[in-house]
C-alpha cells in the first residue's frame, strides 16, 4: 500500500472539510445564475429531475458535438415564428381571411401551406382546371387566394409541395394516396409550374414531407436513395424556373427505428441514418435548408439530455453535428413542425407526449426563447398547428387534435394567447444572441442596410450599409465583431454603445472589428459609416468568464466529495481489514 492508512483516514478527513461550504456554493450558484432543474432537465417533478440528472451524467460519456459555432449559416438570421395552416381546406374565404389575420396578430410572420398536388394538377398532366364542381373553375383560384392574403397581412409563405394525384401512379392509391408519382419528372415538371407561377412572391418551397416514415413514402420501402432522386429531379426544376427559389427537404421524422420493416406500419428508418444517406448520394446539392420535426413529447424545451435514442427537444444539436461532419455547416435547421400535445386524459391515444394546456401554453414560448438565444444555426420553427377546419379529429378521439392554437370556430386556446404576447414582444425589439450569424439578421434596424451577392463571402452575400447611413442593433453577449469579406474596402465606422459618446473605428480589409461591452446582458450599438461598409457576418461573443465561476466551482465541489468519498471507503475497508491496526 503506498500510504498507510491512518494517513488516508487523516487526508480524507482535509478533503471533507470543504464539502459543507462547497455544498453551499452549489445552492448560491443555482440561486446566482437564476437556474433550476427543470432548466437541465426540463422535468417538473423532482423525481424525474432526479433521474434526468442521471441521464445528463451518463451523457457525459458520449463524444462531443461539433457545432461549428463561428460559422455563420445562410437564412438563420430571420424571424423564428412561423405557424402551420390548412387554408387549402377552409370552404370559406372569409374564414381562411381570419385565420391568416389571428396567425399576423399572434406575431407569426411566416405560414407553412401546402400547396396540394393532387388539389391543383387534378385530372390529369397539365390540367389545371377543376371540373369535380359546378361550375368549372381554375384549380389556381384557391391558392391564389392565399398567396394574397399572405402579402395582404405581412407573412412570408413556406410551400410544402406534396400528395401526388392517383394519376401519377399506375398502382393508383392502392400503392398509398401518399406515394411517389411513377415518375419523378412528373412531379419536377409540377413543381416548375408551381414556382414559375408564384415567381417573385413565394421564395421557400419544401419539397416533400417525412419521406422516412410511413404513411408518406406510401407503401414503398423507405429509401433515402428514391427520395434524393426525387428531391434533385424536382430541385433543379424549381431553379431553373427562378434562380431566387430557395429548396427545403422533406422534413424529416425524429424517430429511432434502426431498421425499417418491408412493409407498413412499422415502415420507418432514423432521421440521422436518413440524412446520412442523403448525403451519401450527393444530395447536399439540392437542398438550401435542412427540414426536420421539433415535437417536445414528454418533457420540456430546457431538455439537455442528449440521447440519439431518446427524442426530445434537443434533437436538432444532433442534426446539426451531422450536417458540420458532412461540410454543410453553412446551412441552417428549420423546424417544420413543433409543439407538445395538450391531450386530455379521457384519450387513451398519447403517442404525442401529455401535458396541461398550461405547460403546453409555456413551453410553446420558451421554445422559441432556446432557439433564440442557443441555436444561431437555426432559423424558422413552424407551431403545429393553428386550426383544423372542423371537428373530425377531436370527434375520432385523435390526437393530433390537440396541438391546435384556436378552435374551428375560432375561439383561442390558453397556448395562442402565450404565444400572441410572447411573440409581439420579441418582434417589437428582436435581439442577436451569442453565436455566428448571416450579414442579414432581424434584429438590424436601417433603411440603408441591404444584401448583395458577393462571390468571394463565405455566404455568397453581403450585408452593405450605404455611405452616410446609419443601423441600429441589440445583442446579448460581451462583444458584438463585424466581419468583413477579404476585399472589403477599408471604412471607418462611428460605434455608440447603449446610448454612450460616439467613438471613431476603423475596420480594415479582411480583419474583424470588435466593439466590446460589459458583461452578458443585452447592449444597443448605432453604427454610422463614412464609407460602404461591408458585412461578411457577424459574431456575438458571449465570452464573459463570471458566468461560469460558479458552475465551475460547483463541478470542482462534487468532483472533491466524491474522490473524499472513495478515499473514505477504501480507509474504511483498510482499517477493518486488519487486526492489527
Amino acid at each position: 500500500m503506498l500510504f498507510p492508512p491512518q494517513t488516508l483516514r487523516k487526508l480524507a478527513i482535509i478533503l471533507f472539510i470543504p464539502i459543507p461550504f462547497l455544498a453551499c456554493a452549489l445552492i448560491v450558484g443555482l440561486l446566482w445564475r437564476g437556474g433550476t432543474l427543470y432548466d437541465l432537465t426540463g422535468e417538473e417533478r423532482l423525481s424525474a429531475q432526479i433521474k434526468g440528472l442521471t441521464d445528463l451524467s451518463a451523457d457525459l460519456m458520449r463524444p462531443g458535438l461539433d457545432l461549428a459555432e463561428t460559422e455563420a449559416a445562410a437564412h438563420s438570421g430571420v424571424n423564428p415564428f412561423g405557424v402551420n395552416v390548412f387554408l387549402d381546406q377552409e370552404p370559406s374565404p372569409d374564414v381562411r381571411e381570419a385565420v391568416v389575420k389571428m396567425a399576423a396578430e399572434a406575431g407569426f410572420r411566416w405560414l407553412r401551406q401546402e400547396f396540394v398536388w393532387e388539389d391543383i394538377e387534378i385530372h390529369g398532366k397539365g390540367d389545371f382546371e377543376d371540373r369535380r364542381h359546378e361550375p368549372h373553375r381554375s384549380a389556381w383560384q384557391k391558392y391564389d387566394h392565399i398567396v394574397d392574403l399572405a402579402e395582404q397581412y405581412g407573412l412570408e409563405l413556406i410551400v410544402r409541395v406534396s400528395n401526388p394525384p392517383e394519376w401519377t401512379r399506375t398502382a393508383g392509391n392502392e400503392i398509398g394516396p401518399y406515394a411517389p408519382p411513377d415518375d419523378y419528372q412528373d412531379y419536377a415538371d409540377f413543381v416548375a409550374s408551381l414556382v414559375d407561377r408564384y415567381k417573385g412572391r413565394i421564395r421557400y418551397y419544401q419539397l416533400w414531407n417525412e419521406p422516412n416514415i410511413y404513411p408518406e413514402w406510401g407503401n414503398h420501402a423507405i429509401s433515402p436513395e428514391d427520395y434524393s432522386e426525387l428531391l434533385c429531379t424536382a430541385a433543379a426544376a424549381a431553379r431553373a424556373a427562378d434562380a431566387d427559389v430557395v429548396i427545403i427537404n422533406g422534413a424529416l421524422a425524429s424517430t429511432i427505428v434502426l431498421q425499417p420493416e418491408a412493409a407498413p406500419p412499422g415502415n420507418a428508418f432514423n432521421d440521422f441514418l436518413f440524412l446520412q444517406r442523403m448525403y451519401g448520394t450527393g444530395a447536399a446539392d439540392c437542398f438550401d435548408i435542412v427540414a426536420m420535426q421539433g415535437y417536445g413529447l414528454w418533457s420540456g424545451p430546457s431538455d439537455r439530455r442528449m440521447n440519439p435514442r431518446v427524442l426530445n427537444f434537443s434533437r436538432p444539436l444532433f442534426v446539426r453535428d451531422l450536417m458540420v461532419a458532412n461540410g454543410d455547416a453553412h446551412k441552417p435547421i428549420w423546424i417544420s413542425e413543433m409543439n407538445w400535445n395538450a391531450v386530455p386524459d379521457e384519450i387513451v391515444d398519447k403517442r404525442f407526449g401529455q401535458v396541461t394546456e398550461a405547460q403546453q401554453a409555456r413551453y410553446l414560448a420558451e421554445a422559441y426563447q432556446r432557439i433564440q438565444q442557443d441555436w444561431p444555426w437555426l432559423g424558422v420553427a413552424n407551431t403545429w398547428y393553428f386550426k383544423r377546419p372542423d371537428y373530425q379529429w377531436r370527434d375520432e378521439a385523435k390526437p393530433e387534435y390537440y396541438f391546435r392554437l384556436v378552435d374551428p370556430d375560432l375561439t383561442p386556446l390558453p397556448v395562442y394567447d402565450s404565444i400572441r404576447a410572447y411573440a409581439n414582444e420579441i418582434n417589437a425589439d428582436p435581439v442577436m444572441y451569442a453565436g455566428a450569424h448571416p450579414p442579414e439578421h432581424w434584429a438590424i434596424h436601417s433603411d440603408d442596410y441591404h444584401i448583395e451577392p458577393h462571390p468571394e463571402a463565405t455566404l455568397g452575400q453581403i450585408g452593405v450599409l450605404a455611405a452616410g447611413a446609419s443601423l441600429k442593433l441589440t445583442f446579448d453577449g460581451a462583444s458584438l465583431r463585424i466581419h468583413p469579406p477579404k476585399d472589403a474596402p477599408e471604412t471607418t465606422l462611428s460605434v455608440s454603445l447603449n446610448g454612450g459618446q460616439p467613438q471613431e473605428r476603423v475596420i480594415e480589409p479582411g480583419k474583424m472589428l470588435k466593439i466590446s461591452a460589459r458583461g452578458r446582458e443585452e447592449h444597443r450599438v448605432e453604427i454610422s459609416t463614412s464609407a460602404d461598409l461591408w458585412v461578411g457576418h457577424w459574431y456575438v461573443k458571449d465570452g464573459d468568464l463570471s458566468q461560469w465561476f460558479w458552475p465551475l466551482a460547483c463541478g470542482f465541489g462534487l468532483l472533491l466529495a466524491i474522490f473524499g468519498a472513495l478515499v473514505v471507503g477504501w480507509a474504511f475497508r483498510s482499517t477493518t481489514a486488519d487486526p492489527a491496526l
